[in-house]
């Protein structure tokens, strides 16, 4: 339940940063300088051209000029051309096909002249579709508890959406809101999911500890380094869009602990639950017998659990790990590509993870052996002999 629990979490994080990154162009009608900038969904109803080039490293993209029929907005039911045969190799440009959904951004600039671009593929009902898979696993396999889960989500969704979005965007500091909003979201989770009940309480408290120590990692780490947060290339659209200015370094230290706070959820339910049935199975076992016990289940967990972090992070900066072996400019040496903000960001990203992780687990397994009593146990079956 628990797994379920965090693949809705990272599914909430991943929707928060579709929401405030802006789609790359793909395709461009005309090179004008546009004012003011419209969108709009249409559908490709034919292709009247279409280029093949190879480019220098061998590989190879589509060029096309495309008709699309304008499926909402002011232009809705008007049929435009966009031709990008020609223009600049774009290396995020799609491949586009008869039928396909598509949104657009259009403006005209001072001589009245529009510029259309296609920034990407429709996958609004893709998206809606895996949401409500997962909603309908989440409660078969999870009952009461699945539908918990998906309110714990909601709220989580919305208090990153209300709370700390807007106000990274008029110009709050980051940090301190991404630790309010994440000790909100851990309410949230414990909460909803677990009830209002000692192991709920004890599991706040560990989680906290857990944040307040990647915290203080994350700051120094980050300090130590260098990290400005402005590696990674969507940086630039919020730098564009952004109305008040944006401590990036701050952001990227929100990151950290709201990108922790998962696994700490996960990690510490575990542990507590363990050390309850321990104690449920024989309550005449001391405190101390039952935390060795735990941590021994504890231990096992965090090899799990360091592996699950790397393997995460590695794959969402995959990409960039390849261009160790490149051995190009800037990275001709490993030294020097591990050294690259956006690949340190991660490694320090993924350390300081393991390490929050690593300080919760004997936390949470000394307060649930010193602090749980035993659980509900059967009545026993009185046997009347005649």
């Amino acid at each position: 339940m628990n797994l379920i629990k965090n693949s809705l979490i990272s599914f909430v994080v991943s929707l928060c940063l579709l929401t405030v990154a802006l789609p790359t162009a793909s395709c461009q009608a005309q090179d004008s300088v546009s004012s003011v900038s419209s969108s709009a969904k249409a559908k490709v109803i034919k292709i009247i051209d279409q280029r093949t080039i190879t480019r220098d490293s061998g590989q190879t993209a589509v060029q096309q000029h495309l008709a699309l029929e304008v499926l909402s907005g002011e232009l809705q039911g008007q049929t435009i051309e966009i031709n990008s045969i020609g223009s600049l190799d774009v290396v995020s440009a799609n491949s586009y096909q008869v039928g396909d959904k598509v949104y657009l951004n259009y403006s005209q600039d001072a001589n009245g002249v529009t510029t259309f671009y296609i920034t990407d593929f429709d996958r609004t009902w893709i998206l809606f579709l895996i949401a409500g898979l997962f909603c309908l696993i989440a409660l078969l396999i999870g009952g009461a508890k699945g539908l918990k889960s998906i309110l714990s989500l909601i709220f989580s969704f919305a208090v990153i959406m209300k709370i700390l979005i807007p106000a990274v965007n008029h110009g709050y500091n980051p940090l301190l809101v991404g630790i309010g909003v994440s000790f909100l979201m851990l309410l949230a989770i414990i909460y909803i999911t677990e009830g209002w009940n000692r192991k709920a309480h004890l599991a706040v408290i560990a989680i906290f500890c857990g944040l307040f120590a990647t915290s203080l990692l994350s700051i120094a780490f980050a300090s130590w380094a260098k990290l400005t947060g402005m590696a990674q290339e969507d940086i630039t659209y919020i730098l564009s869009s952004a109305k008040q200015a944006i401590n990036f370094h701050d952001l990227l230290l929100a990151s950290f602990i709201i990108g922790t706070l998962g696994v700490l959820d996960d990690l510490v339910i575990s542990q507590i639950e363990t050390a309850q049935q321990i104690r449920n199975a024989n309550p005449d076992l001391s405190s101390g017998q039952i935390f060795r016990m735990t941590m021994k289940v504890g231990r096992s967990h965090m090899g799990s659990m360091t592996n699950t972090l790397f393997l995460a992070y590695a794959g969402a900066s995959f990409p960039l790990l390849m261009l160790i072996n490149i051995n190009n400019p800037p990275f001709l040496t490993w030294v020097q590509a591990i050294n690259n903000e956006e690949i340190a960001t991660e490694i320090i990203r993924t350390f300081v993870g393991v390490i929050g992780l690593f300080l919760t687990v004997p936390i949470s397994t000394w307060l649930a052996s010193r602090y749980l009593k035993n659980g509900p146990t059967q009545p026993e079956t009185v046997v009347h002999h005649h």
